[in-house]
Formats: C-alpha cells, sequence, structure tokens
C-alpha cells in the first residue's frame, strides 16, 4: 500500500538511485576506457547528464549514482558537476562496487546493485525510491510519475513507452488492465506467437489516447517508482536484474502499476542508437531539445574561449566551446569540446567528441618534428559515418569511411560497429592513411 506518512506526492521525500550499468559491450569501444554512463553526448555532456538533471529539475534532489566499471572519469565529471551548497538537503553521491568481509562478488545486475547498496539506503529518510538508468535519452518530469503512482495506491510504478514490433524483442513488454495495473510482464519476448498476445488492443489503446491502425507495445523505460518497504522485500532473495527478475516476479503479489509517458526516449545501448542519437540533434527539429530552458541539462562547467570559425560551410551542424574551425565543409555532424578540424576537410555524418585538453607550443612543434597528427581533425581529410572519440589524432589527407567495408570489423586503428566507424579515444592515424 502506499506509505501514509505523506498524503501528498512530495518530491523531497524521493531518494534517486541511478544504475550505472555494467561493462557497456555494446557500445565498444566507446566503452574500452570509461563507463557507459560517462560517455560523451552532444558535444559537452555525458550521458548520465540526462537522468541526473532531470531528477533535480523534479525536485528530487538526493541522488545515488552505482558504478562498477571503469569509473575513474565518471566520478571526476560527477564531482566536478554536481554540487550542492552546505545549506542544501541535496546531493551527487557516487557507490562504486565493493567487496566486503562477507560477500567478495561484483555486482551481478541491475537489482544486485540496489542490493548490495540497502545499508546505505536503509540510512536515508524517505518514501520513495526512483530507480533510473544512465544511459538514457529523454526529458521527463518525474513528478507525474509520482503523483500517478501515489494516486493509484501502487507498490511499484514502472514507466513505460508505447513502441512498434521491431523494438519489442530488445525490451520488458507489459499488459495492463483498465486501471493500468500490470497483468502480465516479459522480458524480451521473440517468438512471433508470444508478440501477438502481447499486442495491445484497440480498447486499451483508446484510454492510453492512441488508438489507430498501427500495432502498439508497452515497454518497460526501466524506470521504476517504488515504495521504500516494498524495495526491501522485493530484494529480500538473490535474484540479479530488475527487469528479467523483480519486476516479473512482484505482479502476482504486488500492486503494480504502469505509467505511459508519451515523450521521446531513447535507449542508448548500441553504437548505432548513440550514433543516431547524437546526428538528430543536428535536424532542424531534433526529438531531443537541448534548448529547452524550462528543463535545462546540467553538465560539468568548463572555463574555455568561444568558438573560432575561421572561414567554413557548416550546415546543419552543432558546434561545442572552444572549437577552432579553419576553411572546412561540416555537414550533419557534432563537433565536441575544443575540437581543431583544418583547412579543407570534409566532414559528413560525423560525432567529432573533442579533446580533454589544448596542445601546448612545443608539443606542436614536437609532433610537426615527428610528423606526428596534432590533436584533432588534420587538413583536407575526409570523414564520413564515423565517430571520433576523445583526443583521437587524424592526420593530413586520411579518408575514413565505412563504405565497402563490412558492418563489424577490427583494426588496430578502428572498429566498426553497425557500419559506423569508431576511431578510439587517444588513437594517432598517420598522415595520408585510408580507411
Amino acid at each position: 500500500m502506499a506509505p501514509t506518512t505523506h498524503a501528498h506526492a512530495d518530491p523531497a521525500r524521493v531518494l534517486t538511485i541511478i544504475l550505472g550499468g555494467g561493462q557497456g559491450a555494446r557500445l565498444f569501444p566507446l566503452t574500452r576506457e570509461r563507463a557507459k554512463p560517462a560517455v560523451p553526448l552532444a558535444g559537452k555532456y555525458r550521458l548520465v547528464d540526462i537522468p541526473i538533471s532531470n531528477s533535480i529539475n523534479s525536485g528530487m534532489r538526493r541522488i545515488y549514482l552505482l558504478t562498477q566499471f571503469l569509473s575513474a572519469s565518471l566520478h571526476r565529471h560527477v564531482y566536478g558537476s554536481f554540487v550542492f551548497d552546505h545549506f542544501s538537503q541535496g546531493f551527487v553521491e557516487i557507490l562504486s562496487a565493493e567487496q566486503t568481509h562477507t560477500d567478495t562478488s561484483w555486482y551481478q545486475g541491475t537489482a544486485d546493485a540496489v542490493r548490495k547498496n540497502l545499508t546505505h539506503f536503509r540510512q536515508r529518510d524517505y518514501d520513495w525510491a526512483l530507480i533510473l538508468s544512465g544511459d538514457q535519452l529523454y526529458r521527463m518530469d518525474f513528478r507525474g510519475l509520482l503523483e500517478r503512482h501515489v494516486a493509484s495506491g501502487a507498490d511499484l510504478t514502472v514507466s513505460t513507452v508505447l513502441v512498434g514490433r521491431d523494438a519489442v524483442p530488445s525490451l520488458g513488454i507489459m499488459q495492463i488492465d483498465a486501471e493500468q495495473r500490470v497483468v502480465r510482464c516479459v522480458e524480451k519476448p521473440r517468438s512471433p506467437e508470444l508478440l501477438d498476445s502481447l499486442a495491445l488492443d484497440q480498447a486499451t489503446l483508446g484510454r492510453l489516447g492512441a488508438a489507430g491502425d498501427r500495432e502498439r507495445f508497452l515497454a518497460s523505460m526501466g524506470i521504476y517508482v517504488f515504495n521504500r518497504e516494498v524495495l526491501f522485500r522485493v530484494l529480500d532473495n538473490d535474484c540479479p536484474d530488475f527487469g528479467k527478475h523483480i519486476i516479473p516476479a512482484a505482479v502476482p503479489g504486488q500492486r503494480v502499476f504502469a505509467y505511459v509517458f508519451d515523450g521521446y526516449w531513447e535507449d542508448i545501448g548500441t553504437i548505432r542508437s548513440f550514433f543516431e542519437a547524437n546526428l538528430n540533434l543536428t535536424s532542424d527539429l531534433p526529438r531531443f531539445n537541448f534548448f529547452d530552458m524550462t528543463a535545462p541539462i546540467y553538465t560539468r562547467p568548463r572555463f574555455v574561449p568561444p568558438s573560432k570559425v575561421n572561414g567554413a560551410s557548416i550546415d546543419h551542424a552543432m558546434i561545442s566551446d572552444g572549437c577552432i574551425i579553419s576553411h572546412c565543409h561540416i555537414s550533419h555532424s557534432v563537433i565536441g569540446v575544443r575540437s581543431m578540424v583544418d583547412i579543407g576537410s570534409h566532414l559528413t555524418r560525423t560525432v567529432v567528441m573533442g579533446a580533454d585538453y589544448y596542445e601546448s607550443p612545443d608539443a606542436l612543434a614536437a609532433n610537426a618534428a615527428a610528423d606526428r597528427p596534432r590533436i584533432g581533425i588534420g587538413k583536407y581529410t575526409r570523414i564520413d559515418e564515423a565517430i571520433i572519440d576523445k583526443n583521437a589524432r587524424i592526420g593530413d589527407r586520411c579518408v575514413i569511411t565505412p563504405h565497402g567495408k563490412p558492418a563489424t570489423a577490427d583494426h588496430p586503428l578502428y572498429h566498426i560497429r553497425d557500419g559506423v566507424v569508431v576511431i578510439p579515444k587517444d588513437t594517432v592515424v598517420p598522415n595520408g592513411t585510408v580507411i
């Protein structure tokens, strides 16, 4: 049953728990040296900025971030970005996986990560726990989700979104009754017969304001609100994962309800989804709007100069802070902080993540003497359908494109995933290289 100590849905009574994710194998090589939530996004942000900002904008300012893999850069970013004053009740605190005298294992899944930190969560005074993923792109006011949770008298509410059949095999699919109570939950269904049985009927679609000819399914967003004691109760077992184990097991015995979100939501799970989500930001009307200041996305403040353009043809591009763009052509691309793009180069459908620092005059002279490219994109280089990770050095007269190559490939200088060329962080691509 709903908490009785607070009759209204007070966002200050919520504890937010953001899951840092596992190894992020499907985002390799972007996750080769960093945690998945630390992957750069839109030139100047990190993926983790999205759930933290959504929580802060919703008045839910007590936030834990659970991390495990390659979390050093994530720690630096979070502690450099989200600092509350001493007179505030808010905080963003990182809880890393750790071995104890009684448990030497690391996080085995999403539910196991929360379970291993219950000691910390029991010490806090709150009524509801909001569980979020650290690798999704969306803007959501969680106060609507909380109000729905309290009004329905739910033990657990799952935030959901309507999707088509092609997206179903990678998501958890819900069936609901007339009150939006979840009556069935199936994780990543694949057989056509099972998918047919999970499709929403027209009566349900009508109640959700989505009636029509299109076949629709109700998919979990991996966003959950638990009553405090319910969270402790459903985790009193060894089940490792929320989507696969905890939520389906809770449906018969707990009051599990669905909240239907009607905005843009993208699970950044693969190189292709990451790539397309970034490039969509360069369109005339992107599906995600970073310019909406009613609910801004916060990130680390950087003290770098404005970008300088020494003549260029720029068409549908995002240019971040501190860049120097010189007499080149940039089309449908995202250019990250401190990026250098030199004379005569052509970048089309490319995500350049930028650099962590500027090279000194002495370093540039040493590079020239060693015939080593400087950080950034050299002269007369053509790049198409590619992701250039941080601090990469792309020489002069290079060609980087996936065309004519397999959808998946590995090479000392690059990787191809989902038909996108990825130049890993700190890679040196010599002058004249053709990829």
